[in-house]
């Protein structure tokens, strides 16, 4: 570890807006907690108030700024920290600091940046600079020009052949970015990505491929770990943060997931990041051919994700690593007993899933893209795809109930709705498979992986054998509940019942699907589902909680109760 840091200055990520929320609270927080465990003092700007880390006690010293570079100036020229911390803010946080090193105001006041080098973040952020980096180790990317003038982007895209995709340099959550058919949509998007960014990226469009993540860390002696890989839900096309995203993967092969990590870990280490990065990739579904979209040299919100999902303190780590600490020096400040040095293994699932407010704007395009449009997210845990799913759609805060036994959604053109990804896609493809639309029909228009598809219409199977129950709502009305337990214990209802538990299902739509609600609220026939479930001992084993925490102590904290 560095002995001459005394000071430390953390860079937050800003107002509150898309793109840039709690996601960097968290990681910023973790951050905090990591210098204060060093004894190291702390200063953070960040005018956000609604977050953790401004709160009092987490950090030493707090300005209530914004993250621009003449106002960190006047602090730094105040505070005088030995040390500024620009990976744990967002893209923003990122922005200034790179702003701040080539003013000269870094090495004006002496401060060291700790962690990545800001060249390698030049060389991460600069897209024309990004693909001669990964050039010169043979590594893939995505065949594209900068471009610095409309000119260019239009010469650009004729030479590449539509369609293309635009991506602005140094933008946050990927504003300004979209996809091009012709000259038309290219110049109306390409005058949008120049106010957001002085480069605009043209690239090939690869619509339809595989979108993966690996989330890596490496220390100053060049140690490397990959410590969670994520799946995307949706095809490329879609920003990360507008898609569903599973971890661990789920339709890799063994080959392609050894292979990307590989990669992931050769480009880490040629750039030169210290701490935490987010490699992005685009993989052909027919193939093992792959593209390299992107390299975050930051904490990303695919990096709060992973650290959750896995219960490895990710930004904590890369907190330390930026002291100078060595990966084998340090513990998992989670699970307490293994090393930083462990990559974690899961064996179970989980699935995020974004949150869009679109009702609230009138005259906004429901149509989802490169650019973010999402609120906010959520997590859900379960041991199949199928649970954390329908967990997730929960949770979400729309009224839903799951994948399916929602109210109803009208949706005039159903080919339309798979193909024009919404914020209610999921739910449309629930409306066509039970309006008989095959995996292979509803593939061809998502290009969702047919893997997804499977598991989505295995949710929709039990359904449809729940509802061949339906009579066991009218026998409630004239049976004795003896008499009603004898059906209710009828092998082949008990199994569905503990199959439907198993992949997911919520009591109440359960309820709805054999007709229940009919009759009587929906609190009221959840609540009898949930007597059937006790009756014939369809419960979360919650006696094995310690057996398994002593057998699987890096999972301590994400336990799963499962239904026996």
């Amino acid at each position: 570890m560095e002995k001459n840091i005394k000071k430390v200055l953390l860079l937050g990520s800003g107002a509150l807006k898309i793109g840039q929320a709690g996601e960097f609270d968290y990681s910023g927080a973790q951050a905090l907690k990591a210098l204060k465990e060093e004894g190291i003092q702390s200063v953070l700007i960040n005018p956000n108030v609604a977050t953790v880390q401004t709160s009092q006690g987490v950090a030493d010293t707090v300005y209530f700024q914004p993250v621009k570079a003449e106002f960190v100036e006047r602090i730094i020229e105040k505070e005088r920290p030995d040390g500024i911390l620009l990976s744990f803010g967002g893209q923003t946080a990122l922005n200034c600091g790179v702003e701040l090193y080539e003013k000269g105001v870094l090495e004006k006041y002496h401060v060291k940046v700790l962690g990545t080098p800001v060249q390698a973040i030049i060389d991460t952020e600069d897209r024309d600079l990004f693909v001669k980096r990964l050039d010169e180790i043979g590594v893939k990317t995505i065949k594209s020009e900068a471009c610095s003038t409309v000119e260019e982007v239009k010469k650009a895209a004729h030479e590449l052949g539509f369609p293309v995709i635009l991506r602005a340099a140094y933008a946050l959550g990927g504003l300004g970015s979209g996809f091009c058919d012709n000259d038309e949509e290219l110049m109306s998007q390409a005058e949008e990505a120049f106010s957001f960014s002085p480069q605009v990226l043209v690239e090939k469009s690869l619509k339809g491929w595989k979108e993966i993540e690996y989330e890596v860390v490496r220390d100053c002696y060049d140690n490397c770990i990959t410590v969670c890989n994520m799946e995307n839900f949706d095809p490329l096309g879609i920003h990360t943060g507008e898609s569903i995203v599973v971890a661990p993967s789920q339709t890799l092969t063994n080959s392609e997931y050894h292979k990307l990590r590989a990669l992931a870990i050769k480009i880490i280490r040629h750039i030169g990041i210290v701490g935490e990065c987010n490699v992005q990739y685009a993989l052909d579904p027919e193939s093992e051919d792959y593209r390299v979209i992107e390299v975050n040299a930051r904490l990303s919100r695919s990096s709060a994700l992973a650290s959750k999902a896995t219960g490895y303190p990710l930004a904590f780590v890369a907190a330390k690593l930026g002291l100078g600490y060595g990966l084998f020096e340090l513990k998992n400040s989670v699970t307490k007993t293994t090393s930083a040095f462990f990559e974690p293994a899961l064996d179970y699932v989980v699935v995020k899933i974004p949150r869009w407010d679109l009702t609230k704007f009138h005259g906004v395009k429901r149509q989802l893209g490169s650019s973010m449009k999402s609120v906010g997210e959520v997590m859900a845990i379960g041991r199949t795809f199928e649970e954390a799913l329908q967990k997730g759609l929960r949770m979400i805060g729309q009224g839903m109930h799951g994948f399916v036994d929602n109210h109803e959604i009208k949706i005039p053109d159903i080919a339309n709705a798979l193909h024009e990804p919404t914020d209610t896609r999921i739910f449309a493809i629930a409306k066509a498979m039970q309006l008989g639309y095959g995996i292979e029909q509803i593939h061809e228009l998502t290009k969702i992986d047919r893997w997804f598809l499977q598991k989505l219409k295995h949710i929709v199977g039990i359904n449809d054998r729940l509802k061949e129950f339906v009579h066991f709502s009218e026998m409630i009305e004239y049976m004795e509940p003896t008499e009603l337990l004898e059906y209710i214990e009828a092998p082949e209802f008990a199994e569905l019942l503990h199959e439907a538990k198993i992949y997911g299902f919520s009591d109440f739509q359960i309820a709805r699907a054999i007709g229940l609600e009919a009759d009587m609220n929906m609190e009221e026939a959840g609540l009898i589902v949930r007597k059937w479930r006790k009756e014939l001992g369809i419960v979360p084993v919650v006696n094995q909680i310690d057996t398994l925490a002593a057998e699987y102590p890096a999972q301590t904290n994400y336990l799963y109760l499962s239904y026996v």
